[in-house]
């Protein structure tokens, strides 16, 4: 009799990890509490996968001698407890895909903030470079659907750390963590240590045939690594000058100090080279590059890459330079620590748009760089009393618009050659806009549209 598995959750990781475990002979069964979208509901059919939904039934999951678990179930749900006090084994899906990983590389990347960045720049440098390179985990596809469909050498994975809390044996090649801040509390009793264990566990695997690079700049990553014994060859980070660590910023170039098993090399690249804006992404950047050099990507083909790279929508994206004024959608900047790097990264005078549904911000921290960098408020919301409270005696130009366009015809208005027009809110969307996404897309068309119009005025 084959041996039974059965996937708890059917989203993209649990659809996935069912796939794989039927390509390679378990008997499956997938189980989710709530109704499957029709999308996913037509795949296991199609596959021929048994599968209930709405609801759990005890006596088919309970005689499973695996179970694969979806990372939005915690490990307190009483469903995974009785699974645990039967000794049943369950693993999250990362796990389970990475059991059928056999000469292929992985490089897997977590931190609180930054990892999408990361991970979609490390597979950018791969892809053009010519590797083959798949990309998935917490972002796009699930590792259990990319291992099933095969043929790929490389795997770049962005990990969570409820993911990270059902591993085994999962063990990549590169380990990257870019930072811990507190997040996912309830997750963790509240703990932040332990939500910081959980973030370490992408190294609990590791010899000294992998490698760990971690950003040095992140107090609670620092003070964790100097705590314990990491087996691999460790990279350190920084966005300062400090070339005791391998990757470093100064004089407006990365300063790479890089030695991997054998291999010793030097590398200076000029922060003009690089597409990505802002001091964090120097860091993200150091991670990607650090990763292509440890799968042995020849620099040449890592500089190419990193001038061509786009990073995803809406965080920090360049739109477009009209009369000598860049315009930035940072739309997916819902909180305050995003938009200090957005501020701290930007060069230039900047009109800041910012607004929405605040979410009890403290502007406090902002507010150096405010004075310094800020010229213009251009307040995107239906209550911006938060923000003009705090801020409208410090910036010189303040006014209250109620849709991107107004916001970007009012900052042409205000701008002159040099200057920078950044959409980085700080708040949520919701009440203006659906989401972050359309937010930012209203801004880019407003954008597009404002250049059209000056050419034919020019015309």
């Amino acid at each position: 009799m084959n041996e039974r598995i059965v996937i708890l959750g059917g989203g993209e990781s649990g659809v996935g990890a069912a796939i794989l475990a039927q390509q390679k002979g378990y008997e499956v069964f997938l189980s989710d509490g709530a109704n499957l979208a029709s999308e996913r509901r037509r795949v296991l059919k199609s596959q021929r996968i048994d599968f209930e939904e709405g609801g759990h039934s005890e006596e088919l999951i309970m005689n499973a001698s695996l179970v694969v678990k979806s990372p939005g179930i915690p490990d307190s749900a009483p469903l995974i407890q009785k699974l645990v006090a039967k000794n049943i084994p369950v693993i999250s899906e990362i796990e389970f895909a990475y059991r059928f990983i056999d000469k292929a590389k992985v490089i897997a990347i977590t931190g609180t903030n930054g990892k999408t960045t990361t991970s979609l720049l490390t597979y950018h440098l791969l892809k053009t470079a010519g590797y083959k390179v798949a990309l998935g985990g917490n972002i796009g596809r699930s590792l259990a659907a990319l291992v099933a469909e095969g043929g790929f050498h490389y795997y770049v994975v962005e990990v969570s750390s409820f993911q990270l809390d059902g591993i085994v044996n999962f063990r990549p090649d590169v380990a990257v963590l870019l930072n811990i801040t507190p997040d996912h509390l309830d997750r963790y009793d509240n703990n932040f240590n332990k939500y910081v264990t959980s973030k370490f566990r992408i190294v609990e695997n590791l010899t000294n045939e992998q490698a760990f690079l971690y950003c040095a700049d992140s107090e609670p990553v620092s003070e964790e690594v100097s705590r314990r014994k990491v087996e691999a060859s460790k990279f350190a980070m920084t966005a300062s000058n400090n070339d005791k660590l391998s990757a470093y910023l100064k004089d407006e170039h990365l300063i790479f100090n890089y030695q991997f098993k054998k291999d010793e090399r030097h590398y200076q690249i000029p922060l003009s080279e690089i597409s990505l804006i802002g001091k964090h992404n120097m860091v993200n950047s150091m991670a990607a590059v650090l990763s292509a050099l440890c799968m042995e990507v020849p620099i040449e083909k890592v500089l190419k890459g990193l001038k061509n790279f786009k990073n995803a929508p809406h965080r920090l994206e360049f739109v477009k330079e009209i009369n000598g004024v860049a315009y930035i959608n940072d739309s997916k900047a819902t909180n305050v620590d995003s938009v200090y790097y957005a501020l701290d990264g930007v060069k230039g005078n900047i009109i800041w748009i910012a607004g929405g549904i605040d979410k009890g911000n403290d502007y406090s921290q902002l507010e150096q760089l405010v004075k310094k960098k800020v010229k213009a408020l251009i307040c995107l919301g239906k209550d911006n009393q938060p923000l003009t409270s705090f801020f409208g005696s410090q910036i010189d130009q303040v006014t209250e618009v109620d849709s991107a366009k107004q916001a970007v015809e009012q900052a042409c208005q205000w701008a002159e050659e040099g200057d920078v027009v950044l959409l980085s809110p700080a708040c949520a969307s919701f009440d203006l806009f659906s989401n972050y996404e359309d937010r930012g897309d209203k801004f880019k068309r407003a954008v597009n549209k404002l250049n059209k119009t000056l050419k034919m005025n020019e015309a």
